[in-house]
């Protein structure tokens, strides 16, 4: 399993699909299946019965995941690419800015 590049909390931008363009944060990673949810991202409709929890049933709007390879890293309002730098304990993840490389977190 390869580290992903993307964490949960993440602001990015979508540059595939039909939200291309639109950015958000990232609620959830999915790392089996290399997918993620992006907030006010990639919205469907979901029918739903009614249950204890819910009621009154009916259509929810909701965030879908999509593949982690259709969002980029935000770094200061722009996409990035994002690699890993170091070894061990000292293993960071950087954006990769005009040939430069610069630490995120």
């Amino acid at each position: 399993m390869a580290t992903l590049k993307i964490k949960k909390d993440d602001m990015v931008q979508v540059i595939a699909g039909k939200d291309k363009g639109k950015e958000g944060k990232v609620l959830h990673v999915d790392k089996k299946n290399g997918t993620v949810v992006v907030e006010g991202v990639n919205k469907v409709f979901k029918h739903s019965k009614p249950s204890m929890a819910n009621q009154a049933g009916g259509i929810i709007e909701m965030e879908a995941p999509m593949d982690i390879s259709n969002v980029m890293y935000l770094y200061k309002g722009k996409p990035v690419r994002v690699g890993f730098e170091g070894t061990g304990k000292d293993k960071v993840r950087v954006a990769k800015v005009d040939g430069k490389t610069e630490k995120i977190d």
